[in-house]
């Protein structure tokens, strides 16, 4: 009965994220085939990189024609984030079996990281990595179904309407911005600093690179300039 309930919990506190990232997912589906990747490619990078941000932003690099390492490279720094993530939470189920800490740090997002944090005292509880399991499978699922559906959409819906959504990938990035520059301002001024070197590197590169080189570059001079004290 513990490891149902603690499931049931699970799923229960993961239904916010589901329905928040829902309309996300069919979004990036929708731009996705907009891109030319077919239902299949689409609904296998969000099952393979499960990351909104770098999806939004491997999409954009597609649109751009730009090639394959530069998407790889890009989406890698982007998503870098999640080794530190999944690296602190099977530190906190140090007593739960090896094949559950690795299973369930795959499916680590920022949204389901916080809600972990909020929750770390479940980790102590009998059964506790089911809660986990039912937060993290269930916020999967609702980016799964959402991406489907968005490439499904994609191919119906007119074309004026479809790149309209592009707008999603900036607006996206902006909600993500804008709560880390409310807690320090020192992160919108690292923003700034990729803005500018990446229009600045684009002279001398092509643009994928430029981007890829600008969040490098960016994230480099960020980690000293974040260790400043205020």
């Amino acid at each position: 009965m513990a490891e149902v309930s603690q499931l049931k919990r699970g799923i229960k506190a993961g239904i916010p994220i589901m329905l928040g990232y829902f309309p996300i997912a069919i979004t990036y589906g929708v731009l996705a085939s907009q891109a030319g990747l077919s239902i299949l490619e689409l609904t296998s990078m969000s099952a393979l990189v499960y990351g909104g941000a770098s999806q939004f932003m491997a999409t954009n690099m597609l649109l751009l024609h730009m090639g394959a390492l530069e998407i790889i490279i890009a989406t890698f720094v982007l998503n870098f984030r999640h080794f530190v993530m999944g690296l602190s939470f099977m530190h906190r189920l140090q007593h739960v079996p090896l094949k559950w800490r690795v299973g369930l740090s795959m499916l680590i997002t920022d949204e389901t990281f916080s809600v972990t944090t909020v929750e770390k005292e479940v980790a102590k509880e009998p059964s506790g990595h089911l809660f986990y399991f039912g937060l993290f499978v269930s916020s999967y699922s609702s980016w799964l179904i959402g991406s489907f559906i968005g490439g499904f959409v994609g191919d119906i819906i007119p074309e004026a309407i479809s790149q309209s959504f592009g707008i999603a990938l900036y607006a996206m990035f902006i909600a993500l911005l804008v709560p880390s520059v409310k807690t320090n301002y020192r992160y919108g001024m690292i923003a700034g600093l990729a803005m500018i070197l990446n229009y600045s590197l684009s002279f001398i590169f092509q643009e994928g690179w430029s981007i890829v080189l600008a969040t490098i570059l960016a994230s480099f001079f960020g980690l000293f300039f974040m260790r400043r004290r205020t």
